[in-house]
């Protein structure tokens, strides 16, 4: 029998190892924006095309290549970083694996000029699927500009795979932003398709960050600084009052390279327990310098991954750390040890109604927190009246309920069509909803009761009349009585733009005004004394993004988003008004069943059921 295993050919197995290394346009980008900087460069220039498919330029000032080098640098293997397997251990460059560059011409057709500075003539080389077709003296800027064209033109199957521009170019925008905030020092300008998208200045990283993020987030930033023998943690946190529904803005950096670390995050996420819900995630970028001889960097091929010899010491120190700087710079609440576990509130307010709200002789003031900051921030007299619904009106300060005297708008009947209750739940009550932990709503039907998710159910509607608004491109508009101006990272900027014509759809008034600017005319009538305007759109931005991952079309996306970020939210105090016209909206939909985010809007119970659980 025939011996049949043989070597594979270098142009196939640079095709293999390019399935690790270069998974879409962003990695050529990370791969060739690391050399420059391995290179010394002080200025790093990139000009893409079509979000890199037809072409990704990085020109460097550093320190250029001689002729052999600039050939050997496209070999399998072959690089400058180590010479020793000792060496694996003492990593502070960027690159070291030599494989991007052979990586990258196996599914490219590549074009390198380079010249060293002391050299009076540099080299043009062209290769193409891993092939040199082109090898030859040149005139050239001292330094190196590589050229990628075509990306994946001889694997038409991944090609295939890429998403649209505005994936790809956010993904490409993630890797630029992670080496210029790296390295701040470096200058770093970005063209996408002849267009400047961003110019960032040497300067220190408070600068840097303000330079890649906008100027918002100037007085968003927690310095953090701590040093031991053994390592040492810099660099910023936010504020907790402006953590953000996704992940984006979380950046870690050991000995300057950006790594990916669930343990070192849940650190991070402990220091700030108590100060953030766990539905929000706070910014940082956080740079960990620790011994090279201490960290394994050669795990994944990406180089994204690093294991630690030490990792528990470096969870605690970090997380110690960043507790210690929020706590420094007042982000951390304030304790008050004259109180005895309660809240020392203002006098209770006059009466609601004669007859209704009245203090009970000897009941303490206390209330929970968060019913009462609400109370305390919106002057909602709806909340009061929740509120102080507990309080009795016995002898001895006990809290009883008070009954609900207010009547419900149900009919002895059930409704068909509009309003209609969904089958098999009986007749409507003529007993008013009840709201619980202000969470769910429980509203008493004939032959049970039915338990509402008031958030679920919010979404539901919202997201429905949405949907209905986009189609008809009707959205009612309130105009702001100054506009505003908005500004923004790049990739939302970029996202913005591009959503902006069906933004305005649903009454937003929103128009370019170049650099990563917007103008804020208006926005939906029914948004206007929700919140402030610039968080409801960085609200509308985080969901989005998180609708992009789920693959869906333009104007559901839209919809979910705006209905997320519009929604009554858990712990929110509603009315008997309020409860009964979520009811009657919610049936009013014609999917009452479920959110859309996949949540069920309603639970019924009957008494069948009730009554076998009792005799269990």
């Amino acid at each position: 029998m025939a011996d049949i295993i043989r070597l594979l050919p270098d142009a196939i197995a640079n095709q293999i190892a390019a399935g690790e290394v270069v998974q879409r346009p962003s990695s050529v980008v990370k791969e060739l924006l690391e050399n420059a900087v391995d290179a010394g460069s002080t200025a790093v220039k990139i000009i893409l095309k079509d979000a890199g498919r037809t072409l990704i330029q990085v020109i460097d000032n550093g320190c250029g290549m001689s002729t052999t080098d600039a050939r050997m640098s496209f070999e399998r293997h072959a690089t400058s970083k180590i010479r020793y397997s000792e060496d694996l251990f003492a990593i502070r460059t960027m690159g070291f694996r030599g494989e991007a560059l052979a990586s990258v011409a196996a599914v490219a057709q590549v074009e390198m000029r380079t010249r060293r500075y002391a050299d009076e003539v540099g080299v043009h080389l062209m290769v193409e699927a891993s092939k040199v077709q082109l090898q030859e003296p040149c005139q050239t800027a001292s330094g190196t500009s590589i050229a990628v064209k075509n990306l994946f033109f001889n694997v038409p199957a991944r090609r295939q795979f890429l998403k649209s521009d505005t994936v790809e170019l956010r993904h490409i925008l993630d890797e630029f932003q992670h080496i210029a905030i790296a390295n701040p020092d470096v200058q770093f300008s970005l063209y996408h398709n002849d267009n400047e998208i961003s110019h960032l200045l040497p300067g220190n990283l408070r600068q840097r960050l303000v330079g890649v993020f906008g100027a918002q987030y100037n007085n968003r930033l927690v310095p953090v600084g701590e040093e031991t023998d053994v390592l040492k943690v810099r660099g910023f946190v936010g504020k907790p009052e402006f953590a953000k529904k996704s992940r984006g803005e979380q950046l870690f950096f050991v000995n300057g390279r950006f790594i990916k670390s669930n343990y070192l995050n849940h650190a991070v996420m402990n220091a700030y327990e108590s100060l953030i819900s766990k539905e929000v995630f706070p910014f940082y970028a956080l740079f960990i310098e620790i011994d090279p001889s201490n960290i394994d960097v050669n795990v994944h091929p990406t180089k994204q991954e690093i294991k630690f010899e030490d990792e528990r010491l470096v969870y605690n120190f970090l997380r110690v750390t960043v507790r210690h700087a929020l706590g420094k710079y007042g982000a951390m609440p304030a304790l008050d040890f004259e109180q005895e576990g309660t809240f020392n509130l203002p006098p209770f307010p006059a009466p609601l109604a004669a007859g209704k709200v009245t203090q009970a002789e000897g009941v303490p003031r206390r209330v929970e927190a968060a019913p009462w900051e609400k109370i305390r921030n919106e002057h909602n007299r709806e909340n009061w009246e929740s509120l102080y619904a507990v309080i009795g009106n016995g002898e001895g300060g006990t809290l009883e309920q008070q009954p609900l005297t207010l009547s419900g708008n149900w009919g002895e009947e059930e409704q068909e069509g509009e309003g209609a209750l969904p089958p098999g739940t009986g007749q409507k009550s003529v007993k008013p909803p009840y709201q619980l932990h202000g969470t769910y709503i429980l509203s008493p039907i004939k032959s049970g009761f039915l338990l509402i998710d008031q958030q679920a159910a919010h979404e539901r509607i919202a997201y429905e009349r949405y949907l209905s608004q986009f189609e008809s491109g009707q959205g009612a508009s309130q105009r702001l009585l100054f506009p505003k101006t908005l500004e923004y990272p790049p990739q939302d900027a970029l996202m913005l733009e591009r959503i902006l014509p069906e933004l305005n759809k649903f009454g937003f008034d929103i128009q370019v005004f170049g650099n990563d600017t917007f103008i804020l005319h208006g926005v939906p009538a029914e948004l206007a004394d929700q919140c402030e305007e610039r968080q409801l759109i960085e609200m509308l931005l985080e969901q989005y993004k998180a609708g992009t991952v789920l693959k869906l079309d333009l104007a559901d996306n839209l919809a979910r988003s705006m209905a997320r970020s519009t929604s009554t939210r858990r712990g929110q105090l509603l009315t008997e008004v309020e409860m009964q016209s979520l009811i009657d909206r919610l049936f009013a939909c014609e999917m009452p069943y479920m959110s859309p985010f996949g949540r069920k809007c309603f639970l019924t119970f009957s008494f069948d059921e009730l009554d076998q659980q009792f005799l269990k």
